[in-house]
């Protein structure tokens, strides 16, 4: 199997380096194509108004000057055009990526890119307690698991220009209470808060906090299988249409 690894924290990120981890134990024909530099938030976005400029590290690592998304369609349409890929990793990410941050995120967005391209894609992400951490990241729990949730996702009948989000939660690798197949959560952001404050010239500035998470019966969400202490495994797809709207809206222009 032909593995693309790729993620939004860049090239150089400690979460690419467990992300090769896992992939070797699955494959020996491993190819690294990622972003020069962090790109978390990036979404789905795609570099059109700049040149993109590719470093060449070895015969399958590659730093690509752009998003997640120019990072895998260069390894797709060029890098790799004549040794396609079977499946994509994308990650393993510096943070969650839960509920509506897939929206966001430029993590579960390369894996996007990769299902639009029928190729089997996957985006991992590790949950951590911000307080207190700074930038360490405790990777033990994806370590630990990370072949473990994928193996069964490498054969599985997924639906075309699908993909699959898996989260781990905050814990020690020996705490993790199993895999949890979860629905994308929502945040309440009718109760969002926005902190300020004001610098020493006297300017104002803000930072969002985000709302609490919405409980559901069952606690069938990724948010609440994190918090529960579950690896969240979640299944989206790239059809944002709302069918169920659909016959209403063709009614309404009559």
């Amino acid at each position: 199997m032909r593995i693309l690894l790729t993620n939004d924290d860049g090239y150089h990120a400690p979460g690419l380096k467990v992300l090769e981890e896992i992939a070797r134990a699955i494959s020996d024909d491993i190819w690294i194509v990622a972003p020069a530099e962090e790109q978390s938030g990036a979404g789905h976005s795609l570099t059109l108004t700049r040149p993109i400029r590719v470093r060449r590290f070895d015969d399958r690592r590659f730093a690509v000057a752009g998003t997640p998304t120019d990072a895998v369609m260069m390894a797709l349409a060029k890098i790799m055009v004549d040794a396609k890929p079977d499946l994509i990793l994308s990650g393993v990410n510096r943070g969650a990526n839960l509920a509506e941050d897939v929206t966001y995120s430029g993590t579960v967005s390369a894996a996007m890119e990769g299902a639009l391209a029928g190729v089997r894609s996957i985006a991992l992400s590790q949950t951590y307690a911000r307080e207190g951490m700074g930038d360490i990241v405790p990777f033990g729990a994806a370590r630990a698991w990370g072949t473990k949730v994928l193996t069964p996702l490498l054969e599985a009948p997924l639906a075309p220009r699908t993909l699959v989000n898996i989260n781990f939660p905050p814990v020690d690798a020996e705490a993790v209470c199993g895999i949890r197949v979860s629905a994308q959560g929502l945040r309440d952001y009718g109760r969002l808060q926005i902190v300020t404050n004001r610098d020493p010239r006297g300017y104002d500035y803000h930072w969002f906090a985000l709302g609490p998470t919405i409980e559901t019966p069952a606690h069938a969400t990724d948010l609440e299988a994190i918090a529960d202490g579950f690896i969240a495994v979640t299944p989206l797809h790239l059809d944002l249409t709302h069918h169920q709207s659909l016959d209403m809206l063709a009614e309404a222009y009559r």
